[in-house]
């Protein structure tokens, strides 16, 4: 149940799996943990030990046997800002190494949703205005609702301003979005929907392909071009159309 949560907190599988049967067992020895975990007994050793280690785990003995209870999980919440702190140490050098390497004009992919969490934070790395075109609401998307919130959070925090051209179907589909993202946005005229969408930000111009009102399909593609003078470019396209559609 909760093997998947705690792999991406930084657990192996085999220690969340004996780290969530410990926390249904309460107190266990080694035999009962291989059962309830489904990990073979040498390997419950081994990830005991570890579990132990990060402080998730301890042992006792209990009438000359070596039984084993889970520490609080509130001790993750530790884990993960230990893991932060350690990140923050080294983000500024890692970073300034990164840009120091970065090419002025590039073209790459994005790919699934794990792509689309990297497009937006390229939205929070460029801290510019950014302007859509043929947006679909794609915020709504149910797979980016637990990243959706630290995501607009952060933007408010940094100013990060939107100017949305929404398809026509949005309005009256996922009119939701439009309190969300707030002003100013228009509507293309009906007609002019497509499974495209084309954002400008910064340096960056990125197309989306395979979109619909309020999601995003299964596996999106999202073609990234950095390009200041093509973003400049697109900009001005962007300003035609605005400059051009109802309010």
């Amino acid at each position: 149940m909760y093997q998947e949560l705690l792999q991406k907190i930084g657990l192996s599988l085999n220690e969340s799996r004996v780290y969530e049967a410990l926390i249904y067992l309460g107190e266990a020895n080694v035999n009962a943990l291989s059962i309830k975990s489904k990990v073979h007994r040498r390997n419950v050793y081994d990830s005991i030990n570890k579990l132990i280690e990060k402080g998730l785990a301890s042992d006792t003995f209990v009438k000359g046997e070596k039984l084993f209870k889970p520490i609080d999980p509130e001790r993750l919440k530790e884990i993960l800002k230990e893991k932060e702190t350690a990140l923050e140490t080294f983000l500024p050098e890692m970073k300034k190494l990164y840009q120091s390497v970065q090419p002025e004009a590039e073209a790459y992919l994005f790919r699934g949703i794990e792509g689309a969490k990297n497009y937006l934070q390229l939205i929070l790395q460029e801290k510019q205005p950014v302007y859509f075109i043929g947006a679909k609401a794609m915020w709504l998307d149910p797979r980016l609702k637990h990243y959706l919130p630290h995501f607009d959070q952060e933007r408010k925090k940094l100013g990060i301003k939107f100017m949305h051209l929404f398809d026509y179907e949005v309005k009256t589909q996922k009119p939701e979005i439009l309190k969300l993202v707030g002003k100013p946005y228009k509507f293309l005229p009906p007609n002019y929907s497509s499974p495209t969408m084309v954002d400008i930000f910064g340096d960056y111009v990125v197309t989306f392909v395979g979109a619909k009102p309020g999601q995003l399909y299964e596996e999106p593609l999202m073609f990234v071009m950095k390009s200041k003078l093509l973003a400049d470019g697109y900009r001005k396209f962007f300003q035609f159309i605005w400059d051009f559609c109802p309010e």
